[in-house]
Order: C-alpha cells, then sequence, then structure tokens
C-alpha cells in the first residue's frame, strides 16, 4: 500500500494546482538539484538518505523527523552525499492564498508560517512519536488524494487543515511547554500501550484503569493531541496490523479474532472502508501468488 502512495520524482518547481500539492517521493540515485526559490511554502519531512538542505546559503544537515519550512522567494536546494542510498521524504507545497484564507479563520494556523518569516528558523525536529503523528496524518491525506473515494472532495480539505493545525501545534507547545509536557505524555503512553496490545481489550475503560485517569480525561487529551479519537486509532492500528498479516499469508479467519472483531461481517466493513477493498481481495491483489 506505501508503495502506491509513492510519486515520481520531477524537478518542476511550480504549482499545477491553486491551492496545494503532496508528494511521497523513495528515489535510488536521486540527482541532484539546482538552487531555486517558488512562491508557495513548501514543508519538507525528511525520512531517509544522506541529505542536507542549504536555505539562504546554510547547510542543514538532516535526520529522520526533521520538518523543514521553506517560505516563498527563498532559495534553496538539497544536496545528496551519497546518492546510492534511497532517499525518502514527504513533500507538501501549499499556496498563500490558501494560507490566507485559513488565517483568516484562526490566527493558529499562520504561526509557523509567521515565525519561520521572522526568526529565519527553517528546521524543526521532531522526536519519534511527534513525527509518527505527522507521518500518518500525511499519509492519510495523500490516500486522499490518490484514491477517488466518496466524500474526497470533503475529506482532503479536512486533512489539509488538520495537519496545519497539528504542525502549528507541535511547535507552539514546544516553546510554551507548561501543560502540554504531561498531556503528550500521557498521551505517547496510551499510545505505546495500544501498540503493545492491539491484540487485547482496548476499551476507553480499560485504558482508564492502566493509567489511572477518568476515561473522559483520556478521551479529550488524546484526542486534542492526535486529531483523532481514541476508538479512530486503535481501529487504524489494528486495520495496518491486520493488512500486514494478510501480506504475511496469516488465514483471515484468524485475522479478524486475533485483532478484536468478534465477527466477519464487522471485520470485513472496517477493512473496506479502510482500504477500499474487502481482505480477500486484498490478499488477491498483494499477496505474490
Amino acid at each position: 500500500m506505501e508503495k502506491e502512495l509513492q510519486s515520481k520524482f520531477s524537478t518542476r518547481q511550480y504549482m499545477l494546482s491553486k491551492d496545494y500539492e503532496v508528494y511521497y517521493y523513495n528515489e535510488q540515485d536521486a540527482t541532484q538539484v539546482a538552487s531555486h526559490s517558488h512562491d508557495y511554502y513548501e514543508f519538507y519531512f525528511f525520512l531517509e538518505g544522506d541529505v542536507s538542505i542549504v536555505i539562504e546559503d546554510v547547510t542543514y544537515p538532516l535526520k529522520y523527523g526533521d520538518m523543514v519550512l521553506i517560505p516563498p522567494q527563498t532559495a534553496h536546494h538539497r544536496i545528496i552525499h551519497d546518492t546510492s542510498r534511497p532517499y525518502r521524504r514527504f513533500v507538501f507545497w501549499i499556496s498563500r492564498e490558501y494560507c490566507s484564507r485559513l488565517m483568516k479563520e484562526s490566527p493558529s494556523y499562520g504561526y509557523l508560517m509567521q515565525k519561520v518569516q521572522t526568526t529565519k528558523q527553517y528546521l524543526f525536529s521532531n522526536d519519534i512519536i511527534t513525527f509518527h503523528t505527522i507521518e500518518f496524518q500525511i499519509f492519510t491525506l495523500i490516500e486522499e488524494t490518490k484514491f477517488e473515494r466518496f466524500g474526497r472532495e470533503a475529506r482532503i480539505p479536512l486533512c489539509i487543515n488538520t495537519l496545519l493545525l497539528q504542525l502549528n501545534r507541535i511547535v507552539y507547545e514546544r516553546e510554551h511547554p507548561k501543560t502540554a509536557k504531561e498531556k503528550q505524555n500521557l498521551c505517547q503512553s496510551v499510545i505505546y500501550y495500544i501498540e503493545e496490545h492491539l491484540e487485547e481489550e482496548l476499551s476507553l475503560e480499560n485504558l482508564a484503569e492502566q493509567f489511572f485517569v477518568s476515561k473522559y480525561h483520556i478521551a479529550h487529551i488524546f484526542k486534542s493531541q492526535m486529531g483523532l479519537s481514541v476508538h479512530q486509532y486503535i481501529l487504524k492500528k489494528r486495520m495496518q496490523a491486520s493488512r500486514e498479516a494478510i501480506l504475511g499469508g496469516e488465514s483471515i479467519s484468524t485475522i479478524y479474532l486475533k485483532y478484536g472483531f468478534k465477527d466477519y461481517s464487522s471485520f470485513y466493513r472496517a477493512f473496506k472502508k479502510e482500504y477500499g477493498v474487502s481482505p480477500k481481495e486484498y490478499r488477491e491483489l498483494y499477496l505474490p501468488k
């Protein structure tokens, strides 16, 4: 599935869409690109490779989880130190006009853009947990843009707005850590627990007992930090685990019971909603014969 979301790299440095474009690149033997600028914001998320980025003659070595925000009319280019290594990243372009419309709704959407233009701080590093939440939201956006699913015209702006607000929130709360750190720690702990206990009961009541807080507190903190409910996150993780189990050759009848579905029909509906095909169709499409 991840391979389907990749885009072929193009040296084009202008937008075809008036509002946004988003790409997931995974290159072998990547070519160098000359210094350039453009009239839109570029969000760049580094995943893998031996790469630095040069912005206004300052060189920034990149590591996994780094986010770079390049404002309009800002000269930049990448330096690929080892072309034999895979070079993976997300690139998200968004127009000034789209950002202006969002900032009219709430100044919160513009905090990060204004900070970068004022301070010239272009690079923001993230820990693994924080970057995983960003990665999840970007993949969700790319899926919506690539597949003709019902309601995509309504969902795409929601995905963009959620992603932008989350990026602003991450940077803001990092610089204003009074209570944000406590909330983030709880959220991270819940995430770790969910991922380690996907095959067990994962109700809000169960999580509340594990962390000695009310289920309402967990629900509120998790939604505010992650942008989706605990139930939605658990379902997403179980769908991902189910997909990997299918590709690993496990029996579908074993998989749905393993990941908390009481019957095949509920598993079928959830899987088809997530991936657009039934579990059996997915296995036939992607499992080598």
